[in-house]
């Protein structure tokens, strides 16, 4: 028998997942005031898709992807990162056609065959958006802020926002040449990915987690050195618009996101103190993918937020997500009262809108009380035999101990209201 789940994979479990939904909860209605509407995409796609649009030089599609053919011999491989599916159903459903720029957020489940560690799984969650339609370096700055702004929301107000730029097409020969021109005499010093990576995109060394790498890169031309007058002018409107908002950051410019697709301005935002990777997410502006992937030179920008790592840096930090589970009433069968009464009661509640439960084992009135208690519901109801040939039951409150009689009819509309008490108070 199988008892033992796959390597980098996790079971969510009842009290996990609430705080799942609550942290989803809080993306959506984020999303929603910022005028972002939701998108979902297959978990798989061809995998021409991500050879295309991530990167075949990238480490995500040369090592990390699950790839396999179809009964139809197709090549598919199950999504490694959320914004190439995005750009897919955006062209494939002519959204481009329309008012621009678009706005789309998705949450989702994502795969890399990678080093299980701390928040970082083999299938992983996202909370993502992708901007189509605009260069406009406000929306560069509306999307980091949004970002912010979602944690913020969870409690996380010491995260570090680390942006840069990381040119474009004008001015990524110069950056290339002087790498090379760097990374030369060092050639034999680095890992066999970078050696790889040397000729056909030497800004990929700078990304490279290697010690030895990073290390031999530390002296190596930035980005910032090579910027073409465009970039550095949108990259200062960047910063200009993020400070119009208040929103702190550092310029990293060691700063290279790991997907072939970025230009411009690209940005990581750091949780320290939950491990060696840090980073919780992070985005940047992709303003060649959609023509990469068939479609016309449109410009486009988004982030991808690990919930995984959300959760770890919560933990981390103690921050607590209140959270409801289970039933807030429990009703109780006494003696030989029919299980059939407490069933129709049972049902009048959950018809009201009450979160409310029963026992369904045959407990004694004393075990179903403490396993009521175990539950953590507020209130029991409890039907005894002579209460109700006199019409009425027994309304308990698990918190004060408290206990009186109620008419039958008169239960719902009573723990309507004591319900309601307990969330104003």
């Amino acid at each position: 028998m199988l008892t033992t789940r796959p390597r980098g994979t996790a079971d969510i479990l009842p009290g996990q997942v609430e705080k799942w939904r609550y942290i989803e909860n809080v993306a959506a209605a984020v999303s929603r005031e910022y005028g972002y509407r939701e998108i979902r995409t297959p978990v798989f796609e061809h995998t021409e898709l991500f050879v295309r649009g991530v990167g075949e030089d990238t480490d995500i599609v040369e090592k990390e992807m699950y790839t396999f053919r179809d009964r139809g011999d197709r090549s598919i491989t199950l999504r490694p990162e959320g914004t190439a599916p995005v750009v897919r159903a955006y062209l494939e459903n002519k959204l481009h056609t329309g008012p621009q720029p678009v706005k789309l957020y998705y949450i989702g489940p994502m795969f890399r065959y990678d080093r299980p560690q701390a928040g970082r799984y083999r299938q992983f969650h996202q909370f993502g958006v992708e901007v189509f339609g605009s260069h406009h370096p406000a929306l560069d700055a509306e999307v980091m802020a949004m970002a912010m702004d979602f944690y913020g929301r969870l409690g996380l107000n010491d995260l570090e926002l680390h942006v840069n730029s990381v040119g474009c097409p004008n001015c990524r020969p110069v950056v290339r040449q002087k790498l090379q021109e760097y990374f030369r005499p060092k050639l034999g010093e680095l890992c066999v990915n970078c050696r790889n990576r040397y000729e056909r995109n030497p800004l990929r060394i700078l990304d490279c987690k290697s010690e030895r790498c990073a290390g031999l890169a530390r002296e190596a031309p930035t980005i910032a050195d090579c910027l073409c007058p465009e970039c550095e002018k949108h990259f200062h409107e960047v910063r200009q618009y993020l400070q119009d908002l208040g929103i702190s950051h550092v310029v990293d410019t060691r700063l290279v996101r790991g997907l072939d697709y970025y230009t411009h301005t690209a940005f990581e935002i750091m949780a320290p103190g939950i491990g060696a990777q840090s980073s919780v997410g992070g985005g940047g502006r992709y303003n060649g993918l959609i023509e990469a992937c068939g479609g016309p030179p449109i410009p486009g920008i988004g982030f991808a937020l690990g919930i995984e790592r959300i959760i770890l840096a919560l933990e981390n930090r103690n921050k607590a997500i209140v959270i409801e589970t289970g039933p807030t009433v429990f009703v109780v069968i006494a003696g030989d009262v029919p299980a059939r009464e407490g069933f129709a009661l049972l049902g009048k509640l959950r018809a009201a809108g009450i979160a409310a439960d029963m026992d369904y084992t045959g407990r004694s009135l004393k075990a179903q009380m403490k396993y009521a208690g175990k539950l953590g519901v507020r209130f029991t109801i409890i039907l005894g035999g002579e209460e109700l040939q006199r019409g009425c039951v027994v309304l308990r409150d698990m918190k004060t101990a408290s206990q009186r009689e109620i008419g039958v009819s008169e239960v719902v509309r009573e723990l309507s209201g004591l319900l309601e008490q307990c969330k104003s108070g």
